[in-house]
């Protein structure tokens, strides 16, 4: 499973729990004779069309992140680009269908099943009988061995990704004739399916060097639709032409060019018509769909033309400029003032006739939209630090109200906003099931408690580090009293009835034994949110200083948390490059949140490029926000994301890609006996019960399923937001004249999600 996101997508604690009353641990979610998975969130908008009504020939230019530095999908340094010409030149044993499940490819295979399972597993592949590479060598049991033997893990030479499912294979062997591949399996294997897509010819996986260095630039032997021309990196882009041998339906395309353009620069691109196809932020979506309309003025969004396509008020250009110095003049205005309100109106003249051609250029494009198959997640790194206490991690987790972070990023967009319940597969996938219940739902008061029970306490006096200010309470009451002149030792006759958060015992003489105050105490002892008055000038915050008996606003920010003379603030990373504004808003919300509850964040900003690498893979964090692909096999692809982090050899620990350093025995032998079952029904019951053990250490918040947003020429047809489909590249196209491709009629508003806890 690779990152998906910001960042690389490189293919890539032991927590005791703890059983105070406060952390237990709700019954895990079973099976109920419902089907907990429900239906996809939003369907694949791609303008479907007929092949009868697509014309022959063309080129398709499709904007990619990156020009990939290999071609091989089972190296480290394989992208999303890789995956994406994978998909158009090489055989696929499964698809991935709308509701993201496998499906047979009958390109490829006529048939594949399980023929025994004692006393091992065996698989049979039959093969499509017109399956050729493009060299006209027939697909067969060689190349699925080679695969096998290079991504076993046996032999390190082969620089390879990942080795699941296929260390698992005993051996692979020759059916019962050219078109059968016999495959046995030393442990029994739930996701089979997952094996050998893509598969390469033996001339790629037979030997070391090939399959380390023969498949970065070139792949010479193909067997898709499509076949690569050629990868240019100094025109940043890869050419894919049609695949003569291809024994399918033939590509409706001549060609499709993968071109490396930047996301903050594909709007240029679109109107320059150099791309037909490129995945856009929200803002770009917004420009493209406002293009149909009439043109608006980039700045104040009024209209530029008039009734009856006549120039609006403003929008006359040069000659009404010349009038209106004309009639300055012979009026007597100052003629300086009037040639700089010409040289003003002929600059908005300008903007207003750019504005014009760029949305002439975009009128001919259409935002299709639906939900990415992957999920957007708060991770929150257990490895040391505050986090590293579960009671913590789960008080950050509920404080959050992930409804209404999910309706931040996907209301706007006509997008369904539903929170994702799962950190193992989306709704519509077999697997899902909202698991949040062993979490609890958001509760700000049961957050504060767990922090309380925890030993972090509102507004607790914070050891000055040399040369620095006091911090919290200590700190605010010192700039109280220099607002207000007084002196630090005022007499207690002078007393005006404010106390100061963390001073509780101050005027105890004033106090009755057992009575509100005291009450007051052991309520901000449990974490509650106490009474809070006005908040001072000098930024103390609010329930620092209040009249006693005053009611806090309900929307007011929780004392600081504090413990051991230091302020519970947790370092918050995010990247700064263009088109990660989304997260940032998530993240502005998020710490919002959490200062609900006491928490401070402090937010760190930093180049994409180092992001992932030098900061979530390194664990330098505390929290972070980034993506993870859904998988139509879980078992196998999530478990190095939650396996519990074992120490290696040389001390460190290896941590696989559980970046978040948080996982657990119990978890392992979910994911361990979800992958040797291949009684599916038993496999969807341990995973979901796994996802809910998850859930409950709280090492990661799914938050939403990410919004895909395509701009696609109008003409275009089975190309766009595909959602969770594997695109068909054959059938991808540019519709005949008078042809309509079909799309999705918009989704209805979405109803309130049910609690995170149903």
């Amino acid at each position: 499973m690779s990152h998906v996101g910001v960042g690389p997508r490189a293919v890539m604690r032991s927590v005791a729990f703890l059983t105070a009353g406060v952390l237990a641990v709700p019954a895990l979610a079973g099976c109920t004779s419902e089907d907990p998975s429900g239906k996809p969130l939003a369907e694949q908008d791609v303008a479907a069309a007929g092949r009868a009504s697509v014309s022959d020939g063309g080129t398709l230019r499709w904007a990619v992140d990156s020009v990939p530095d290999t071609l091989n999908a089972f190296q480290s340094d394989a992208d999303a680009t890789t995956t994406r010409v994978a998909q158009a030149v090489l055989p696929s044993m499964f698809r991935m269908d709308e509701a993201g499940s496998p499906v047979r490819n009958p390109d490829y295979l006529e048939s594949a099943e399980v023929v025994d399972t004692e006393p091992k597993q065996v698989v049979v592949y039959k093969l499509n009988q017109q399956a050729v590479w493009s060299d006209g060598r027939e697909i067969g049991a060689a190349d699925f061995a080679a695969q096998w033997r290079a991504l076993s893990g046996k032999d390190s030479a082969y620089w390879t990704a990942r080795n699941a499912g296929y260390d698992r294979i005993e051996k692979i062997e020759r059916g019962a004739n050219d078109l059968e591949v016999k495959v046995t399996f030393s442990r029994p294997y739930a996701d089979w399916k997952a094996l050998f897509t893509p598969l390469y010819p033996k001339d790629v996986t037979g030997t070391p060097d090939a399959f380390n260095d023969g498949a970065r630039r070139a792949l010479k032997v193909s067997a898709g639709p499509f076949a690569v021309k050629k990868v240019d990196t100094k025109g940043d882009q890869v050419v894919l032409t049609g695949n003569p041998r291809w024994w399918g339906e033939p590509a409706k395309l001549d060609q499709i060019v993968l071109r490396a353009v930047p996301r903050d620069e594909r709007v240029s691109e679109l109107v320059a018509g150099k791309l037909d196809l490129a995945e856009i932020d929200p803002e770009t979506a917004d420009e493209v769909g406002l293009a149909a309309g009439p043109p608006r003025d980039p700045a104040t969004g009024t209209p530029l033309m008039g009734p009856g396509g006549t120039p609006a008020p403003g929008a006359q250009g040069r000659s009404a400029a010349e009038a209106l110095r004309s009639w300055a003049v012979a009026n007597g205005s100052d003629e300086e003032a009037a040639e700089e309100e010409v040289l003003a109106r002929e600059k908005r003249s300008e903007a207003e006739a750019k504005a014009r051609r760029r949305q002439q250029a975009l009128s001919g494009f259409e935002v299709r939209k639906s939900l990415e198959p992957a999920y957007t997640q708060l991770a929150l790194n257990g490895a040391d630090g505050p986090l590293a206490d579960e009671r913590v991690r789960r008080a950050v987790a509920r404080a959050l109200d992930r409804e209404k972070l999910a309706q931040a990023v996907l209301k706007p967009l006509g997008l369904p906003a539903e929170p994702v319940g799962s950190h193992l597969a989306l709704s519509g996938q077999p697997a899902y099931a909202d698991g949040s219940g062993a979490l609890g739902e958001q509760n700000a008061k049961e957050a504060r408690a767990l922090l309380a029970d925890a030993g972090w306490v509102p507004g607790g006096p914070v050891k000055k580090k040399d040369g620095e200010e006091a911090a919290g309470a200590e700190k605010d009451k010192k700039d109280k009293q220099e607002k207000d002149g007084k002196d630090e030792k005022k007499s207690e006759g002078d007393d005006d009835g404010t106390y100061i958060v963390g001073e509780d015992n101050k005027n105890e003489g004033d106090r009755n034994d057992g009575g509100d105050d005291a009450k007051d105490g052991a309520d901000r002892e449990s974490g509650e949110k106490h009474s809070s008055g006005k908040n001072t000038a000098q930024g103390g915050a609010p329930g620092a200083y209040a009249p006693k008996g005053t009611a806090a606003p309900a929307d007011a920010a929780a004392a600081p948390l504090a413990k051991d003379g230091k302020a519970l603030t947790l370092r918050f990373v995010l990247p700064s490059g263009p088109g990660s504004e989304t997260l940032r808003t998530v993240a502005d919300r998020i710490t919002d949140m959490l200062k609900e509850i006491g928490i401070g964040t402090e937010v760190t900003k930093v180049p994409d490029e180092s992001y992932f690498k030098d900061h979530i893979a390194a664990g330098e964090y505390d929290l972070a926000l980034y993506s993870w692909p859904a998988s139509a096999f879980p078992a196998t692809d999530a478990r190095p994301i939650y396996a519990k982090p074992v120490p290696a050899a040389d001390g460190s620990l290896n941590v696989a890609q559980n970046y978040t350093r948080v996982g657990t025995d119990q978890v392992d032998q979910l994911f361990d006996r979800a992958m040797t079952t291949l009684d599916q029904k038993e496999a969807r019951g341990l995973l979901r019960k796994a996802d809910s053990r998850i859930w409950a250490a709280a090492g990661s918040v799914p938050l939403y399923q990410r919004p895909q947003l395509v701009a696609a020429r109008e003409n275009l047809a089975n190309a766009g937001a595909f959602g969770f489909e594997t695109p068909v590249y054959e059938d991808m196209g540019f519709l005949k004249k008078g042809a309509q491709g079909s799309r999705p009629s918009a989704p209805a508003p979405s109803s309130s999600p049910s609690s995170p806890s149903s």
